[in-house]
């Protein structure tokens, strides 16, 4: 079988799973270390390692048995993976195992070509950094780093040198939200594949004060859409599923995507549309499917937690002491989630909650409830809008 073909067999492999049963994603936050300041950071990274992170070995078994969980994407974050000086034996172990790897590594003096050209070797095949300014008065503030944004543009430069297919991730918040258009022009000129555009949740160092409200968030979500139709890659949304329906919506008034377009929402999500042949990085033929937290997406701490995203912190368990598989499918945490009934308020009564059904994380950022409804989306369900 050509790659091509053994690489579209994977991603409808992927889609066919019961996310009752196996995640879509995992992702293991390897170390909180990092040398960076980020004004919104979800795990409130510290300069130095813990001394409670995972060993090598207790990485190992993880990955074996996230292997075994029909082989999910796999995602090292941070902090910062490179602080890591196992990090290229465990990537190696992961892509071993068959898993398609991913990281998402710090803009700092670490960040070489020849340590991403390692990382290639070892079995990586995708990496993302964050770009959240055009210019390094907006994203060095942004990044609370005097310097990240050169170190930045020079990160994505070596990947591009050295042939990794590269995604950009993108924090929206009030301070870089009219400079979106010149963010999407610079990352359209490094060849990216996948723009992942992060709606702030405020968790970790994240302040509500800096979220976009609603009405912004669905303007935003217009634009991405439309950027989606002129632009040379993609884009996904995460921590913002109703973008999905905003993608729907748009799509049902033109009778269809334009020539050329893809939709692709959390966790790389394609809508369902067919994407023409050519176009590198993409996937095509695809359901609709609902990526969301604890509904195909894990997230394992430094210390092993469980939690149904990086963004919902609440522990469901403990790798140490618990198999992930028995608590993705068995915990009570996961399985609210994964239950649509029970969403309450306006997302209970949505006719889209089962391609959407709203950010669990920020609904127990702002109500303590992770089953609440998302205040960040400005939609009125059909059958709250007639009974009204």
């Amino acid at each position: 079988m050509s790659d091509m073909k053994l690489q579209k067999a994977q991603h409808t492999s992927l889609w066919q799973r019961d996310f009752a049963e196996n995640p879509f994603i995992v992702i293991w936050e390897v170390t909180r270390a990092c040398q960076l300041h980020c004004m919104h950071c979800r795990a409130e990274a510290q300069r130095h390692r813990d001394s409670r992170e995972l060993t090598t070995q207790e990485g190992e078994r993880l990955i074996d048995e996230i292997s075994e969980m029909h082989h999910p994407l796999f995602v090292f974050t941070g902090g910062d993976p490179l602080e890591r000086e196992d990090l290229f034996h465990l990537i190696h172990h992961a892509a071993s195992r068959g898993l398609e790897v991913g990281m998402t590594p710090s803009a700092t003096p670490r960040v070489t070509q020849a340590a991403l050209a390692e990382a290639k070797a070892a079995g990586l095949s995708r990496c993302a950094f964050s770009l959240d300014g055009s210019t390094a008065s907006i994203h060095d503030r942004f990044r609370g780093t005097k310097g990240s944004f050169d170190l930045t543009i020079q990160a994505l430069l070596s990947l591009h040198e050295i042939q990794m297919p590269i995604q950009v991730n993108t924090t929206l918040s009030r301070f870089n939200l009219d400079d979106l258009e010149n963010i999407a022009d610079l990352v359209e000129s490094f060849g990216t594949v996948l723009w992942s555009v992060f709606f702030l949740v405020p968790t970790g160092r994240g302040r509500a004060q800096d979220m976009v409200d609603a009405e912004t968030g669905e303007a935003v979500m217009k634009w991405l859409r439309e950027q989606g139709g002129r632009r040379s890659f993609d884009i996904k949304t995460t921590a913002a599923p109703h973008y999905r329906r905003v993608v729907m919506q748009q799509a049902a008034r033109l009778g269809g995507l334009p020539s050329g377009a893809t939709a692709v929402t959390d966790a790389g999500a394609p809508i369902g549309f067919q994407v023409p042949a050519g176009r590198g990085d993409r996937i095509d033929g695809l359901r609709a499917r609902g990526v969301n937290d604890g509904n195909g997406f894990v997230f394992i701490s430094h210390t092993g937690d469980i939690y149904p995203s990086g963004f919902l912190p609440v522990v469901a368990g403990n790798v140490r002491i618990q198999s992930l598989a028995q608590v993705y499918r068995s915990s009570q945490v996961f399985k609210d989630l994964r239950d649509l009934d029970r969403l309450k308020g306006k997302c209970g009564a949505c006719e889209f909650r089962t391609v959407c059904g709203g950010s669990r994380a920020r609904a127990y950022a702002l109500t303590g409830d992770y089953l609440e409804s998302d205040p960040a989306c400005a939609y009125i369900p059909t059958s709250l809008r007639q009974s009204g």
